[in-house]
């Protein structure tokens, strides 16, 4: 990486430290990805305080909508609903492993309504996705699906089943097309905005 400008510098110094302590979740690199500044008038203001998203301890856009947060158990260069128009409903739990994207306007739905009780919410396992993951716009990842690492989910997919890992998968419903290339990032040399709780679980 480049070495950081004065401005960034300055940024991390006056808002950096403020946006640690205010998203405790938040794990990204310290330079280079977004302006602190930006964090905290455009995400946490209409977040914590208009309360858009208020119990995620992770920016959320504020077009976003994320329920359940609580359920949600994430790594490292993580942010689900940090893009516009991201739903994701983690009723049922979601398991996000580090270095994984959500392109705008994508959906996870982890509990479907109870086809006889549409006021109850069925249970399943866990939606679970591996690291270094990218989602890609308006895709759907529907209750108990696995996906692998090293996976890319191709725009507009509807993820039904299992994806394995290595592999990019597309279309409705997703299936494996090709393999992925091996991850080329190594997520060890980052230098982090705050030390991670766990060295990447």
């Amino acid at each position: 990486m480049s070495k950081p400008t004065l401005f960034e510098k300055i940024d991390f110094l006056f808002f950096g430290h403020l946006i640690n302590f205010l998203y405790p979740e938040y794990y990204r690199q310290k330079y280079g990805y977004q302006k602190y500044y930006l964090l905290f008038f455009h995400f946490w203001i209409p977040q914590k305080l208009l309360r858009l998203n208020p119990k995620a301890n992770w920016p959320v856009h504020f077009t976003s909508k994320i329920i359940s947060p609580n359920k949600i158990k994430k790594g490292v260069l993580c942010d689900p609903g940090d893009n516009p128009n991201v739903y994701i409903q983690a009723n049922n739990g979601l398991i996000i492993g580090n270095n994984v994207g959500f392109g705008a306007g994508s959906k996870v739905i982890s509990a479907n309504h109870s086809h006889t009780n549409h006021s109850k919410h069925t249970k399943t396992p866990p939606i679970t996705i591996g690291n270094n993951v990218f989602i890609g716009a308006n895709s759907v990842l529907l209750p108990g699906i696995k996906i692998g690492n090293n996976v890319v989910i191709g725009a507009g997919s509807i993820v039904s089943k299992n994806i394995p890992s290595n592999s990019v998968s597309v279309g409705n419903p997703c299936k494996v097309i090709k393999e992925n290339a091996a991850y080329e990032e190594d997520i060890y040399n980052v230098d982090f905005n705050k030390k991670p709780k766990n060295k990447f679980d």
